[in-house]
């Protein structure tokens, strides 16, 4: 648990809420209102550094954020959360409110709104520019929280669960996984090789599938190494972890690689991450190139416990 001072010592909190329209912004902002959030829906960018100047506030700050704001770009945003992560006053994190390309799209046809891309084309094409236009931003996301599957109260339940006073005091593990071939994702704080596993993809019958896969996943623990590697970087995270919370540290992404970041490393980060939950942390966990052959598809991103 954070003391008063490290508390200070974190900054102002502030949190960026964006993602693709129809995915449940408005609901998340509401739901951080009731929290007891400062909350600010598309204030121009340039506003924004002018809002954090001053003595911080004495209670947290929401801005929502969509393609509607006038300063809108994917660049801006990108400069707008570097420069306030350089601030040592503010604590910014960003929201993103992740859903299938399908669901908005059905979501837009039951309400029959127009999307703010579309303009004279479907629905259809307002969602994937959208979707496309944003792969910038929810790549710099601390927290990701898919909504295809959710009621407006299990996401207002999500946001209480990351969001609620005291939740600060909690550290969030992001565990990813991803593919040398493609480079290493920004933002690791720690990152672990699995290159040295027996390698599924050899395996005719389990080439198709991935680490989530029970038979793949079995395949790579049978491996004679294997018990041996993940209890140790099991045993040394539960042995940092708990330094990082008393250093005040919010989020740490944990990194797992592999050849073609389909086998070995989303295995061994599937269970890492039942095992960090089950050791009572908040995990996240993300598939990089799952979600790239998905087509950019964010429904395999799960905001929850593992």
């Amino acid at each position: 648990m954070k003391t008063d001072d490290q508390n200070a010592e974190a900054g102002q909190r502030v949190v960026l809420v964006t993602g693709p329209s129809g995915a449940g912004r408005s609901t998340a902002i509401h739901a951080l209102e009731d929290l007891g959030y400062e909350v600010i829906d598309n204030l121009p960018f340039s506003l924004i550094p002018r809002l954090m100047d001053g003595p911080p506030l004495n209670r947290p700050v929401a801005l929502g954020i969509d393609v509607r704001n006038r300063d809108f770009s994917a660049n801006a945003l990108i400069e707008l959360i570097d420069r306030l992560t350089r601030l040592p006053e503010l604590a910014p994190e960003v929201l993103y409110l992740d859903c299938r390309e399908e669901e908005l799209v059905r979501r837009y046809g039951e309400t029959r709104r127009r999307h703010p891309l579309s303009g004279a084309e479907s629905p259809a094409e307002g969602v994937r520019s959208e979707i496309d236009l944003l792969i910038p931003i929810r790549a710099r996301a601390e927290v990701l929280v898919d909504t295809s599957d959710l009621t407006p109260h299990d996401l207002k339940a999500e946001i209480t669960r990351w969001f609620a006073p005291g939740a600060d005091a909690r550290l969030s593990v992001s565990v990813h996984s991803f593919s040398y071939k493609r480079g290493v994702p920004r933002g690791l704080d720690m990152m672990f090789d699995c290159r040295f596993l027996r390698n599924p993809y050899w395996e005719p019958a389990l080439r198709s599938r991935d680490g989530q896969d029970a038979e793949v996943a079995s395949f790579v623990e049978a491996d004679p190494r294997f018990a041996e590697f993940f209890a140790r970087i099991r045993d040394l995270l539960l042995l940092v972890l708990p330094a990082h919370v008393e250093e005040g540290k919010s989020h740490l992404v944990i990194g797992f690689g592999c050849t073609g970041g389909q086998h070995r490393s989303v295995a061994v980060a599937e269970k890492m991450a039942k095992a960090l939950a089950a050791s009572g942390w908040q995990v996240s966990k993300r598939h990089r190139e799952q979600e790239r052959r998905a087509g950019g598809s964010p429904g395999t991103w799960q905001g929850d416990r593992a």
